[in-house]
């Protein structure tokens, strides 16, 4: 028997992200979860460092690169839908968890017992950084794309900062006040 898993995971290149709205570049999945696994083993990394945590950053990374994995199977639901009420974000959360199931369901049986707590089900502590992480990504979206006169991202950029704010990380405050400002930076003004 083949495993087709790691050829869907590949597809997640093909899924693009922000549907409803006016893009000055595309951003996918793919990138996305890289951009998420970066800042969330940086999150990690902080809070250990300067926060006293022993939190897993291997773990929050790997949980980071594939956060986003079950939009292969679903596409990706723009937050405004995917949260507009409780049922359906409720029926959201099932409809992912197929889709988690399904995924593992394509690995090789010895593996999925691996892949479990990566796609399925991720350790709290580490899905709060990771869920933090992916707000950030969001961010940092808006804010490139109102770099580039992107006027559409506005709104969800403020929208999304308060979120930030409201998650009550201090390793994300740190990044967010160390950090964050280098990302409205033109190439220039980073040297």
């Amino acid at each position: 028997m083949n495993s087709h898993f790691f050829a869907y995971v590949s597809r997640m290149r093909y899924i693009p992200r922000w549907a409803l709205m006016r893009n000055s570049f595309s951003e996918n999945v793919q990138e996305h979860s890289h951009q998420v696994a970066v800042l969330a083993h940086a999150l990690a990394v902080i809070r250990n460092r300067f926060y006293g945590g022993s939190v897993d950053t291997g773990a929050v990374t790997v949980a980071a690169l594939y956060h986003d994995a079950t939009e292969i199977l679903t596409g990706d639901m723009p937050t405004p839908i995917k949260y507009y009420n409780p049922e359906i974000k409720n029926s959201y959360r099932k409809v992912e968890r197929v889709a988690a199931d399904k995924l593992i369901s394509l690995l090789p049986p010895e593996l999925q017992a691996d892949y479990r707590p990566i796609l399925r089900d991720v350790d709290p502590e580490v899905h709060r950084i990771v869920k933090a992480a992916d707000k950030l990504s969001a961010y940092i979206k808006c804010v490139e794309e109102l770099k580039a006169g992107n006027l559409e991202f506005k709104r969800a950029a403020e929208q999304t900062y308060h979120a930030l704010a409201d998650m009550r990380l201090p390793e994300l405050d740190w990044f967010m006040a160390h950090c964050l400002d280098s990302f409205s930076m033109t190439l220039d003004e980073l040297e």
